[in-house]
């Protein structure tokens, strides 16, 4: 088999342009290497691969039922093993202790969402017709492989792991390089609730052998979600080796402020909806956009708001700031900021990194950003926010639309006709009305434009990977006509 090398992602949330980092873990609060993890060996990974789909070829065979009481099982021990889990979070990639909770808290809920209606989900659907009967039923597909970030390490995984393995798909995982113990974790969790082997296998991959997994006959599918040149690569290579795909990647969410009867719960909003993670979410509010009349008033809070972050240890549940996940990630954003603010934009808060060990970078705050600033077309990932001044409705719109990016939307206003209206002008793939964007097992997740294709949670998530397979019956007593044959 002929293996290419594959582009180096160039996001922050998945590896460095340079080629493979080691799987290792780093402390991006004290900078200390204090683990590192060997590479699978390309001789090796066929062999998983054949005892991945030897595992799926007796999964399939399970009910739903059964194979959901594994899910349900994982999501309790889960949460039994959460202040471990968090604090690992915590360690890896800097999450503040109470998000990380909080995400294994999410990661968990996920899993029991697709233990609980899972099987409903896969029931056969009868289709009318005009004679006989049909009927679709819904079958898995065989091994997969999931490729997935580090700013949420649960939570990323189990919107895969969760409706495949209920629907009899088995999952090949490789994480981050910055997430192995993560990683394991997660694969110790399976097994412990019952996973057979194979039915759910970490691979430390590095990105030279990615192809030769997606190449395998018996892989049916991969999932990314990362950055744009990223996903272009893999979609190339699944595109390349006629599997399915599914990608979630990039976003440059906007923020847009119609009105602001409730001041402080407006600008509370949008600074959680930009400062949570420490800012390193596909959906954070990365371009606040407000109409002139209440433009002062918004700014002059979220001023106030991003000022107040001071960083420190993310162990400690007092810490406002933590660290972004590594060195190399703190530096990537703050030269986003100063090419800002070589070329003119404001800087309202923050900006740059403060003199504090770890990968820190202020709570960051611009305005009078234009398009020959990287700040305007790139995805600031980490605790730096764009404010926009805009004159109406229209001009907020268009402000939102002109990105590359299409992955979710807020929209904050009094005017419960108006809001909707400008939700519905909005280029993206999910929208959020007086609400910062956000993530539930029940609510389906994915983006237009760049920001990839394809969608996770929700019962949509149960059949990206799906054999939706069409069973037509006629009656045996006299001979049907055969069906009108249309395409290939």
């Amino acid at each position: 088999m002929t293996t290419t090398q594959a582009p180096a992602p160039d996001h922050p949330k998945t590896a460095s342009d340079a080629g493979d980092r080691p799987y290792a873990t780093v402390n991006p609060y004290t900078g200390k290497t204090e683990q590192e993890f060997p590479f699978l060996a390309g001789d090796e990974i066929d062999g998983v691969i054949e005892t991945a789909h030897a595992a799926f070829l007796d999964w399939r065979r399970r009910t739903p039922t059964e194979r959901a009481a594994v899910v349900k099982k994982a999501a309790a021990l889960m949460r039994e093993r959460q202040g471990d889990l968090a604090a690992l979070i915590t360690r890896e990639m800097g999450k503040r202790i109470q998000e990380a909770a909080g995400e294994v808290q999410l990661a968990a809920s996920i899993l029991d969402y697709y233990a609980d209606n899972g099987p409903r989900f896969l029931e056969t659907r009868p289709i009318d017709v005009l004679k006989g009967e049909a009927v679709v039923v819904n079958e898995p597909t065989g091994v997969l492989l999931a490729i997935e970030p580090w700013n949420y390490p649960l939570y990323q995984v189990v919107r895969v792991a969760g409706p495949n393995l209920v629907l009899g798909n088995t999952i090949l995982l490789k994480h981050a390089e910055l997430n192995p113990q993560c990683a394991l974790a997660l694969e110790q969790l399976f097994r412990d609730a019952g996973a057979p082997e194979g039915v759910y296998t970490n691979v430390f991959l590095r990105i030279a052998d990615v192809e030769q997994v997606i190449a395998h006959r018996h892989v049916e599918g991969v999932t990314l979600t990362g950055s744009e040149r990223a996903g272009r690569s893999v979609a190339q290579l699944a595109g390349k080796h006629l599997k399915k795909s599914v990608l979630e990647l990039g976003g440059s969410d906007p923020f847009i402020v119609l009105d602001a009867p409730d001041l402080g719960r407006t600008v509370k909003a949008a600074t959680m909806a930009r400062m949570a993670n420490t800012g390193q979410a596909c959906i954070a509010a990365k371009r606040i956009i407000v109409l002139d009349e209440v433009y002062d008033e918004v700014v002059a809070g979220l001023q106030q708001a991003f000022s107040s972050f001071t960083p420190g240890d993310p162990a400690d549940p007092a810490t406002t700031l933590g660290p972004v996940s590594s060195e190399r990630a703190a530096q990537d954003l703050a030269d986003q900021v100063q090419d800002a603010v070589d070329k003119g934009a404001t800087v309202l808060a923050g900006g740059g990194r403060p003199d504090h060990e770890g990968a820190f970078v202020h709570a960051t705050l611009l305005a009078d950003v234009t398009p020959e600033m990287r700040a305007y077309r790139e995805e600031l990932f980490g605790p730096a926010a764009v404010v926009y001044r805009v004159a109406d409705a229209d001009e907020a719109v268009a402000l939102a639309n002109d990105s590359d990016f299409g992955l979710s939307a807020a929209v904050y206003g009094s005017d419960p006709g108006r809001t909707r209206a400008v939700a519905d002008r909005l280029e993206s793939g999910m929208v959020w009305i007086n609400q910062p964007s956000g993530s539930s097992a029940e609510l389906p997740f994915g983006g237009v434009k760049r920001s990839g294709y394809g969608r996770e949670l929700s019962e949509l998530g149960m059949f990206e990977f799906a054999n939706r397979r069409l069973v037509r019956t006629m009656p045996a007593t006299r001979q049907a006509a055969p069906a009108q044959h249309v395409g290939g």
